[in-house]
Protein backbone atom coordinates (compact mmCIF):
# COMPACT_ATOMS: atom_id res chain seq x y z
CA UNK A 1 0.00 0.00 0.00
CA UNK A 2 1.21 3.48 -0.74
CA UNK A 3 2.59 5.13 2.37
CA UNK A 4 0.76 8.34 1.55
CA UNK A 5 -2.21 9.36 3.63
CA UNK A 6 -4.10 11.48 1.14
CA UNK A 7 -5.65 13.64 3.81
CA UNK A 8 -2.40 14.40 5.54
CA UNK A 9 -1.92 17.42 3.38
CA UNK A 10 1.63 18.46 4.07
CA UNK A 11 2.97 14.92 3.76
CA UNK A 12 0.91 14.40 0.64
CA UNK A 13 2.31 17.41 -1.11
CA UNK A 14 5.86 16.78 0.03
CA UNK A 15 6.04 14.24 -2.75
CA UNK A 16 6.35 17.21 -5.07
CA UNK A 17 9.92 17.36 -3.81
CA UNK A 18 10.53 13.78 -4.88
CA UNK A 19 8.94 14.29 -8.26
CA UNK A 20 10.82 17.49 -8.88
CA UNK A 21 14.07 15.87 -7.88
CA UNK A 22 13.74 13.35 -10.71
CA UNK A 23 12.39 15.79 -13.26
CA UNK A 24 14.52 17.49 -15.94
CA UNK A 25 14.27 20.77 -14.03
CA UNK A 26 15.42 20.55 -10.44
CA UNK A 27 13.32 22.36 -7.87
CA UNK A 28 14.86 24.68 -5.34
CA UNK A 29 15.40 23.10 -1.95
CA UNK A 30 12.25 23.64 0.11
CA UNK A 31 12.10 24.26 3.81
CA UNK A 32 11.20 21.11 5.78
CA UNK A 33 8.75 23.06 7.90
CA UNK A 34 5.16 21.88 7.83
CA UNK A 35 4.01 24.11 10.64
CA UNK A 36 1.11 26.49 10.54
CA UNK A 37 1.77 29.47 8.33
CA UNK A 38 2.18 32.64 10.41
CA UNK A 39 0.06 34.54 7.91
CA UNK A 40 -1.91 32.32 5.56
CA UNK A 41 -2.41 33.84 2.10
CA UNK A 42 -5.77 35.57 1.68
CA UNK A 43 -8.31 33.28 0.07
CA UNK A 44 -6.54 30.01 0.92
CA UNK A 45 -8.32 27.19 2.73
CA UNK A 46 -6.55 25.82 5.76
CA UNK A 47 -4.01 27.41 8.07
CA UNK A 48 -0.94 25.22 7.66
CA UNK A 49 2.04 26.04 5.49
CA UNK A 50 0.85 25.72 1.87
CA UNK A 51 4.30 25.11 0.38
CA UNK A 52 3.62 21.49 -0.46
CA UNK A 53 -0.15 21.30 -0.83
CA UNK A 54 -1.70 24.75 -1.34
CA UNK A 55 -3.09 24.14 -4.82
CA UNK A 56 -4.16 20.58 -4.04
CA UNK A 57 -6.15 21.39 -0.91
CA UNK A 58 -7.62 24.52 -2.51
CA UNK A 59 -8.74 22.54 -5.56
CA UNK A 60 -10.36 19.83 -3.46
CA UNK A 61 -12.06 22.40 -1.23
CA UNK A 62 -13.58 24.29 -4.18
CA UNK A 63 -14.62 21.07 -5.91
CA UNK A 64 -16.23 19.72 -2.75
CA UNK A 65 -18.13 22.95 -2.18
CA UNK A 66 -19.46 22.87 -5.74
CA UNK A 67 -20.43 19.21 -5.26
CA UNK A 68 -22.39 20.16 -2.13
CA UNK A 69 -24.21 23.02 -3.86
CA UNK A 70 -22.11 25.78 -2.34
CA UNK A 71 -20.89 28.74 -4.41
CA UNK A 72 -17.25 29.25 -3.35
CA UNK A 73 -15.76 32.58 -2.40
CA UNK A 74 -14.52 34.54 -5.39
CA UNK A 75 -11.39 35.31 -3.39
CA UNK A 76 -10.73 31.61 -2.96
CA UNK A 77 -11.20 30.95 -6.67
CA UNK A 78 -8.89 33.84 -7.57
CA UNK A 79 -6.25 32.50 -5.23
CA UNK A 80 -6.23 29.30 -7.24
CA UNK A 81 -6.22 30.88 -10.70
CA UNK A 82 -3.39 33.19 -9.65
CA UNK A 83 -1.23 30.14 -8.95
CA UNK A 84 -1.11 29.11 -12.62
CA UNK A 85 2.14 29.51 -14.55
CA UNK A 86 2.17 31.11 -18.00
CA UNK A 87 2.62 27.69 -19.63
CA UNK A 88 -0.64 26.46 -18.03
CA UNK A 89 0.88 24.29 -15.31
CA UNK A 90 0.42 24.50 -11.56
CA UNK A 91 2.96 23.90 -8.82
CA UNK A 92 1.97 22.94 -5.26
CA UNK A 93 2.37 26.58 -4.18
CA UNK A 94 3.90 29.82 -5.43
CA UNK A 95 4.47 32.36 -2.70
CA UNK A 96 4.67 35.20 -5.23
CA UNK A 97 2.19 34.57 -8.04
CA UNK A 98 3.29 37.80 -9.72
CA UNK A 99 6.76 36.37 -10.31
CA UNK A 100 7.18 34.39 -13.53
CA UNK A 101 7.63 30.63 -13.28
CA UNK A 102 11.00 29.34 -14.41
CA UNK A 103 12.82 26.04 -14.80
CA UNK A 104 13.06 25.68 -11.02
CA UNK A 105 9.31 26.01 -10.43
CA UNK A 106 8.20 22.49 -9.40
CA UNK A 107 5.12 22.21 -11.62
CA UNK A 108 3.41 18.82 -11.65
CA UNK A 109 0.57 16.88 -13.23
CA UNK A 110 -1.37 16.16 -10.04
CA UNK A 111 -1.89 19.73 -8.88
CA UNK A 112 -2.58 20.82 -12.45
CA UNK A 113 -5.21 18.11 -13.01
CA UNK A 114 -6.88 18.81 -9.67
CA UNK A 115 -7.04 22.54 -10.45
CA UNK A 116 -8.62 21.75 -13.83
CA UNK A 117 -11.39 19.75 -12.20
CA UNK A 118 -12.08 22.43 -9.58
CA UNK A 119 -12.05 25.41 -11.96
CA UNK A 120 -14.18 23.62 -14.55
CA UNK A 121 -16.72 22.83 -11.84
CA UNK A 122 -17.02 26.38 -10.54
CA UNK A 123 -17.11 27.76 -14.10
CA UNK A 124 -16.00 30.97 -15.71
CA UNK A 125 -12.35 30.11 -16.23
CA UNK A 126 -12.23 28.45 -19.62
CA UNK A 127 -8.92 30.05 -20.55
CA UNK A 128 -7.20 28.78 -17.41
CA UNK A 129 -8.59 25.30 -17.96
CA UNK A 130 -7.62 25.16 -21.62
CA UNK A 131 -4.07 26.27 -20.89
CA UNK A 132 -3.76 23.67 -18.15
CA UNK A 133 -5.09 20.90 -20.39
CA UNK A 134 -2.68 21.95 -23.11
CA UNK A 135 0.23 21.64 -20.71
CA UNK A 136 -0.92 18.23 -19.48
CA UNK A 137 -1.12 16.95 -23.04
CA UNK A 138 2.34 18.32 -23.78
CA UNK A 139 3.95 16.25 -21.00
CA UNK A 140 2.20 12.94 -21.74
CA UNK A 141 4.64 10.03 -21.73
CA UNK A 142 5.22 7.69 -24.65
CA UNK A 143 3.30 4.91 -22.90
CA UNK A 144 0.22 7.14 -22.81
CA UNK A 145 0.40 7.92 -19.10
CA UNK A 146 1.78 10.57 -16.80
CA UNK A 147 4.23 10.71 -13.93
CA UNK A 148 4.01 13.20 -11.08
CA UNK A 149 6.60 15.55 -12.62
CA UNK A 150 7.24 16.08 -16.34
CA UNK A 151 9.71 13.51 -17.62
CA UNK A 152 9.25 11.00 -14.80
CA UNK A 153 7.89 7.48 -15.43
CA UNK A 154 4.14 7.04 -15.56
CA UNK A 155 2.30 5.92 -12.45
CA UNK A 156 -1.29 4.88 -11.83
CA UNK A 157 -2.22 7.75 -9.53
CA UNK A 158 -0.94 10.56 -11.74
CA UNK A 159 -2.37 8.98 -14.88
CA UNK A 160 -5.74 8.56 -13.16
CA UNK A 161 -6.03 12.13 -11.89
CA UNK A 162 -5.22 13.44 -15.39
CA UNK A 163 -7.87 11.12 -16.83
CA UNK A 164 -10.26 12.73 -14.33
CA UNK A 165 -9.35 16.19 -15.61
CA UNK A 166 -9.88 15.12 -19.22
CA UNK A 167 -13.22 13.48 -18.50
CA UNK A 168 -14.47 16.40 -16.41
CA UNK A 169 -13.82 18.73 -19.35
CA UNK A 170 -15.58 16.42 -21.81
CA UNK A 171 -12.35 15.29 -23.42
CA UNK A 172 -12.23 11.59 -24.28
CA UNK A 173 -9.11 10.19 -22.58
CA UNK A 174 -9.02 7.39 -25.12
CA UNK A 175 -8.34 9.95 -27.83
CA UNK A 176 -5.49 11.68 -26.00
CA UNK A 177 -2.61 9.63 -27.34
CA UNK A 178 1.17 9.70 -27.51
CA UNK A 179 2.88 7.39 -29.96
CA UNK A 180 -0.47 5.70 -30.51
CA UNK A 181 -1.03 4.93 -26.81
CA UNK A 182 -3.74 6.36 -24.56
CA UNK A 183 -3.77 6.73 -20.76
CA UNK A 184 -6.01 3.67 -20.63
CA UNK A 185 -3.27 1.66 -22.32
CA UNK A 186 -0.84 2.86 -19.68
CA UNK A 187 -3.14 1.96 -16.79
CA UNK A 188 -3.60 -1.61 -17.95
CA UNK A 189 0.15 -2.22 -17.77
CA UNK A 190 -0.03 -1.68 -13.99
CA UNK A 191 -2.85 -4.18 -13.36
CA UNK A 192 -1.83 -7.35 -11.53
CA UNK A 193 -3.14 -10.58 -13.09
CA UNK A 194 -5.64 -12.67 -11.20
CA UNK A 195 -3.16 -15.53 -11.09
CA UNK A 196 -1.06 -13.64 -8.56
CA UNK A 197 -0.99 -15.28 -5.14
CA UNK A 198 -0.98 -11.87 -3.47
CA UNK A 199 -2.70 -8.79 -4.78
CA UNK A 200 -4.70 -10.47 -7.53
CA UNK A 201 -6.52 -7.82 -9.54
CA UNK A 202 -4.93 -4.88 -7.75
CA UNK A 203 -3.07 -2.03 -9.39
CA UNK A 204 0.56 -1.34 -8.65
CA UNK A 205 1.65 2.27 -8.30
CA UNK A 206 4.37 1.52 -10.87
CA UNK A 207 6.89 -1.31 -11.28
CA UNK A 208 9.50 -1.60 -8.54
CA UNK A 209 13.23 -1.42 -9.24
CA UNK A 210 13.15 -5.02 -10.45
CA UNK A 211 10.19 -4.43 -12.74
CA UNK A 212 7.76 -6.27 -10.50
CA UNK A 213 4.20 -5.14 -9.90
CA UNK A 214 3.28 -5.01 -6.22
CA UNK A 215 -0.30 -4.44 -5.02
CA UNK A 216 -0.96 -0.95 -3.72
CA UNK A 217 -4.35 -0.11 -2.22
CA UNK A 218 -4.01 3.60 -2.86
CA UNK A 219 -3.09 3.08 -6.50
CA UNK A 220 -5.87 0.50 -6.79
CA UNK A 221 -8.53 2.97 -5.69
CA UNK A 222 -7.12 5.51 -8.13
CA UNK A 223 -6.87 2.92 -10.87
CA UNK A 224 -10.52 1.91 -10.56
CA UNK A 225 -11.62 5.49 -11.21
CA UNK A 226 -9.06 6.03 -13.92
CA UNK A 227 -9.99 2.86 -15.76
CA UNK A 228 -13.65 3.85 -15.59
CA UNK A 229 -12.84 7.35 -16.87
CA UNK A 230 -14.03 9.00 -13.66
CA UNK A 231 -12.81 12.08 -11.84
CA UNK A 232 -12.50 13.09 -8.21
CA UNK A 233 -16.26 13.62 -8.10
CA UNK A 234 -18.40 10.77 -9.34
CA UNK A 235 -21.79 9.26 -8.66
CA UNK A 236 -22.53 5.62 -7.98
CA UNK A 237 -22.38 3.30 -10.94
CA UNK A 238 -24.82 0.55 -11.82
CA UNK A 239 -25.36 -1.93 -9.03
CA UNK A 240 -23.16 -4.98 -9.30
CA UNK A 241 -22.59 -7.89 -6.97
CA UNK A 242 -19.15 -8.29 -5.48
CA UNK A 243 -17.10 -10.59 -7.67
CA UNK A 244 -13.73 -12.27 -7.50
CA UNK A 245 -10.90 -11.44 -9.85
CA UNK A 246 -11.61 -12.77 -13.34
CA UNK A 247 -8.64 -13.88 -15.40
CA UNK A 248 -8.08 -12.44 -18.83
CA UNK A 249 -4.94 -12.25 -20.95
CA UNK A 250 -5.92 -8.76 -22.05
CA UNK A 251 -8.56 -7.34 -19.72
CA UNK A 252 -10.61 -4.40 -20.87
CA UNK A 253 -10.35 -1.28 -18.75
CA UNK A 254 -13.79 -2.07 -17.34
CA UNK A 255 -12.61 -5.58 -16.54
CA UNK A 256 -9.51 -4.27 -14.84
CA UNK A 257 -11.66 -1.89 -12.79
CA UNK A 258 -13.90 -4.79 -11.69
CA UNK A 259 -10.89 -6.90 -10.72
CA UNK A 260 -9.42 -4.01 -8.76
CA UNK A 261 -12.73 -3.41 -6.99
CA UNK A 262 -12.76 -7.08 -6.00
CA UNK A 263 -9.31 -6.63 -4.49
CA UNK A 264 -10.45 -3.60 -2.49
CA UNK A 265 -13.56 -5.44 -1.29
CA UNK A 266 -11.48 -8.34 -0.05
CA UNK A 267 -8.95 -6.05 1.62
CA UNK A 268 -11.67 -4.08 3.39
CA UNK A 269 -13.55 -7.18 4.54
CA UNK A 270 -11.55 -7.67 7.74
CA UNK A 271 -12.01 -4.31 9.47
CA UNK A 272 -14.11 -2.17 7.16
CA UNK A 273 -11.16 0.13 6.58
CA UNK A 274 -7.69 0.11 5.05
CA UNK A 275 -4.60 0.38 7.19
CA UNK A 276 -1.61 2.65 6.99
CA UNK A 277 1.67 1.42 5.53
CA UNK A 278 3.71 4.04 7.37
CA UNK A 279 6.53 2.53 9.36
CA UNK A 280 5.44 1.74 12.89
CA UNK A 281 1.79 2.36 12.13
CA UNK A 282 0.75 -0.73 10.19
CA UNK A 283 -2.26 -1.31 12.40
CA UNK A 284 -3.51 2.28 12.22
CA UNK A 285 -6.46 3.10 9.97
CA UNK A 286 -5.80 4.91 6.72
CA UNK A 287 -8.81 7.21 6.63
CA UNK A 288 -7.95 8.94 3.37
CA UNK A 289 -7.33 5.76 1.43
CA UNK A 290 -10.52 4.29 2.87
CA UNK A 291 -12.48 7.33 1.63
CA UNK A 292 -10.90 6.89 -1.79
CA UNK A 293 -11.87 3.23 -1.77
CA UNK A 294 -15.49 4.14 -0.98
CA UNK A 295 -15.61 6.38 -4.05
CA UNK A 296 -13.99 3.72 -6.22
CA UNK A 297 -16.27 0.90 -5.07
CA UNK A 298 -19.41 3.01 -5.48
CA UNK A 299 -18.35 4.09 -8.97
CA UNK A 300 -17.66 0.53 -10.06
CA UNK A 301 -20.51 -1.40 -8.45
CA UNK A 302 -23.00 0.96 -6.84
CA UNK A 303 -23.35 2.42 -3.37
CA UNK A 304 -24.08 -0.93 -1.73
CA UNK A 305 -20.55 -2.10 -2.60
CA UNK A 306 -19.16 0.66 -0.41
CA UNK A 307 -21.61 0.33 2.50
CA UNK A 308 -19.24 -1.20 5.03
CA UNK A 309 -16.28 1.20 4.68
CA UNK A 310 -18.71 4.12 4.40
CA UNK A 311 -20.31 3.17 7.71
CA UNK A 312 -16.85 2.94 9.27
CA UNK A 313 -15.97 6.43 8.03
CA UNK A 314 -19.24 7.88 9.32
CA UNK A 315 -18.45 6.48 12.75
CA UNK A 316 -14.76 7.25 12.94
CA UNK A 317 -13.54 9.90 10.48
CA UNK A 318 -14.70 13.19 12.05
CA UNK A 319 -11.71 13.59 14.35
CA UNK A 320 -9.29 12.69 11.58
CA UNK A 321 -10.79 15.28 9.27
CA UNK A 322 -10.69 17.97 11.97
CA UNK A 323 -7.00 17.28 12.52
CA UNK A 324 -6.17 17.08 8.82
CA UNK A 325 -7.98 20.05 7.30
CA UNK A 326 -9.78 21.04 4.07
CA UNK A 327 -8.62 18.21 1.82
CA UNK A 328 -9.82 15.60 4.32
CA UNK A 329 -13.27 17.16 4.58
CA UNK A 330 -13.36 17.26 0.78
CA UNK A 331 -12.51 13.56 0.52
CA UNK A 332 -15.35 12.67 2.86
CA UNK A 333 -17.74 14.89 0.88
CA UNK A 334 -16.69 13.03 -2.29
CA UNK A 335 -17.37 9.71 -0.55
CA UNK A 336 -20.77 10.94 0.62
CA UNK A 337 -21.63 12.18 -2.87
CA UNK A 338 -20.61 8.91 -4.53
CA UNK A 339 -22.87 6.92 -2.21
CA UNK A 340 -25.83 9.29 -2.08
CA UNK A 341 -25.13 10.13 1.57
CA UNK A 342 -25.97 13.53 3.05
CA UNK A 343 -22.62 15.35 3.61
CA UNK A 344 -24.38 17.68 6.05
CA UNK A 345 -25.15 14.75 8.35
CA UNK A 346 -22.21 12.41 7.92
CA UNK A 347 -22.26 10.36 11.08
CA UNK A 348 -23.62 13.43 12.83
CA UNK A 349 -21.05 15.83 11.35
CA UNK A 350 -21.86 18.61 8.89
CA UNK A 351 -18.90 18.17 6.57
CA UNK A 352 -19.92 21.13 4.42
CA UNK A 353 -20.03 23.57 7.31
CA UNK A 354 -16.75 22.23 8.63
CA UNK A 355 -15.08 22.65 5.25
CA UNK A 356 -16.48 26.15 4.79
CA UNK A 357 -15.12 27.11 8.19
CA UNK A 358 -11.54 26.47 7.06
CA UNK A 359 -11.51 29.39 4.61
CA UNK A 360 -13.32 32.45 3.28
CA UNK A 361 -17.09 32.37 3.55
CA UNK A 362 -18.81 31.12 0.38
CA UNK A 363 -20.78 33.45 -1.87
CA UNK A 364 -23.94 31.39 -1.73
CA UNK A 365 -24.89 28.84 0.88
CA UNK A 366 -27.35 28.29 3.68
CA UNK A 367 -26.61 30.36 6.77
CA UNK A 368 -25.52 27.31 8.71
CA UNK A 369 -22.78 26.72 6.14
CA UNK A 370 -21.21 30.17 6.24
CA UNK A 371 -19.13 29.86 9.37
CA UNK A 372 -15.89 31.77 9.17
CA UNK A 373 -12.45 30.36 9.74
CA UNK A 374 -12.49 31.76 13.27
CA UNK A 375 -15.34 29.38 14.07
CA UNK A 376 -13.34 26.31 13.13
CA UNK A 377 -12.65 23.66 15.73
CA UNK A 378 -9.33 24.14 17.53
CA UNK A 379 -8.26 20.75 16.20
CA UNK A 380 -8.43 22.12 12.68
CA UNK A 381 -5.58 24.47 13.50
CA UNK A 382 -3.24 21.55 14.07
CA UNK A 383 -0.38 20.63 11.80
CA UNK A 384 -1.69 18.52 8.92
CA UNK A 385 0.91 15.88 9.70
CA UNK A 386 -0.80 14.71 12.90
CA UNK A 387 2.44 13.37 14.35
CA UNK A 388 4.28 12.25 11.23
CA UNK A 389 7.19 14.39 10.07
CA UNK A 390 7.07 15.46 6.44
CA UNK A 391 10.70 14.75 5.78
CA UNK A 392 10.63 11.37 7.47
CA UNK A 393 7.71 10.61 5.18
CA UNK A 394 9.64 11.75 2.12
CA UNK A 395 12.56 9.61 3.18
CA UNK A 396 10.34 6.54 3.33
CA UNK A 397 9.10 7.28 -0.17
CA UNK A 398 12.63 7.66 -1.47
CA UNK A 399 13.83 4.44 0.15
CA UNK A 400 10.98 2.33 -1.14
CA UNK A 401 10.53 4.05 -4.47
CA UNK A 402 6.98 4.95 -3.63
CA UNK A 403 5.43 7.78 -5.54
CA UNK A 404 2.31 9.79 -5.16
CA UNK A 405 -0.67 10.85 -7.09
CA UNK A 406 -4.28 11.28 -6.44
CA UNK A 407 -7.72 10.00 -7.11
CA UNK A 408 -9.86 11.53 -9.12
CA UNK A 409 -18.43 13.82 -13.14
CA UNK A 410 -18.56 14.55 -16.27
CA UNK A 411 -20.39 17.86 -16.27
CA UNK A 412 -21.91 20.11 -18.90
CA UNK A 413 -19.20 22.50 -20.01
CA UNK A 414 -19.26 25.83 -18.21
CA UNK A 415 -18.08 28.56 -20.53
CA UNK A 416 -16.09 31.61 -19.67
CA UNK A 417 -18.30 34.65 -19.11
Amino acid sequence: MNVRRRSSAAALAAIAVIGAATAPAVAADPSPSASASPSAPAGLYGTTDPQYDGVWRQSLALLAQDTAGVVPSSTAVKWLTDQQCANGAFAPFRADPAAACDAKTPVDTNNTAAAVQALWAVGGHGDVVEDALGWLKSVQNEDGGWGYSPGTPSDVNSTSVVIGALTATETDPGKVVKDGKSPYDALLTFALPCAKDKGAGAFAFQPDKDGKLLPNADATAAGVLGALGKGLVTEAGDKADAASCTDSDKPTREGAAANAAAYLTATLAKDGHLVSALGGSADQPDYGNTADAVVALAAQGGADRAAEPLAWLEKNAAKWAAESGPAAYAQLIFAAHATGTDPRDFGGTDLVAKLNATGPAPQGAAAKDTATASDADPAEEKDDESGFGVWWFVGVCLVFGIGIGFLLSGRNKKQQP
